[in-house]
């Protein structure tokens, strides 16, 4: 999944004063961690077109960055960085960036075949809804829209520019879906991680140019 992570980003905006950007961060952390892992040659991927209906990346080592206890510490850690670096946001704000960090694990659960480990490299998951293209679409999309109209409920202002930018996202996630495959599991690697800052950047300048909405 990618961009419907970005839906759980704006449903969480209308919870706690969290900038937009840090929870577009949150959301597509174990990806973020993902990236430079595949870099560094820690954690493995591979070009196999036809492995999924919608998705030629094989994510046959992860155990770093995409198991369930590996999400579950990455929470936690997400949820005391938090405590450390804005401690105006409290608990419940914290609570927010770390469940943020852990709905990336879930949601990644529903699309993916059997790659993710419970724990380690081993007892591996996945319902596997990458290999129905049209449903793993709309529930992008939907995701996507639905938090964006429950962030626009509360008043949050800059809506056209905020929908402008889910429209062209969800054009990238279309090519990613129907385009050619990556040239290489580096190449799927250092474009994600170049998406991930782009997207956060582009949160920010949201967040700058308007004021925050008061949380629900």
């Amino acid at each position: 999944m990618f961009v419907g992570h970005y839906g759980v980003s704006f449903v969480a905006a209308r919870k706690a004063p969290i900038p937009l950007w840090v929870l577009f961060i949150a959301v597509q952390f174990l990806d973020v961690l993902w990236a430079p892992f595949v870099l560094l040659g820690i954690e493995k991927a591979r070009i196999a077109p036809g492995i999924t209906a919608s998705n030629p990346l094989d994510l046959y080592y992860m155990p770093y960055s995409h198991s369930l206890v590996a999400a579950l510490l990455w929470s936690a850690a997400a949820f005391l960085a938090c405590r450390l670096a804005m401690p105006r946001s409290g608990v419940r704000g914290a609570s927010i960036v770390g469940g943020a960090v852990f709905s990336h694990w879930v949601l990644d659960f529903v699309v993916h075949r059997p790659d993710m480990p419970i724990w380690d490299d081993t007892a591996k998951v996945g319902l596997g809804l990458w290999n129905v293209p049209v449903l793993a679409m709309g529930l992008e999309a939907a995701l996507l829209f639905g938090g964006m109209w429950l962030y626009f409920r509360t008043g949050a202002p800059r809506r056209v520019a905020t929908a402008i930018f889910g429209v062209l996202a969800l054009g990238i996630q279309l090519m990613v879906f129907f385009g050619p495959p990556p040239t290489s599991d580096r190449a799927a690697a250092a474009t994600a991680l170049v998406a991930y800052v782009i997207f956060a950047a582009v949160a920010w300048w949201l967040d700058r140019r308007a004021a925050r909405p008061a949380p629900a």
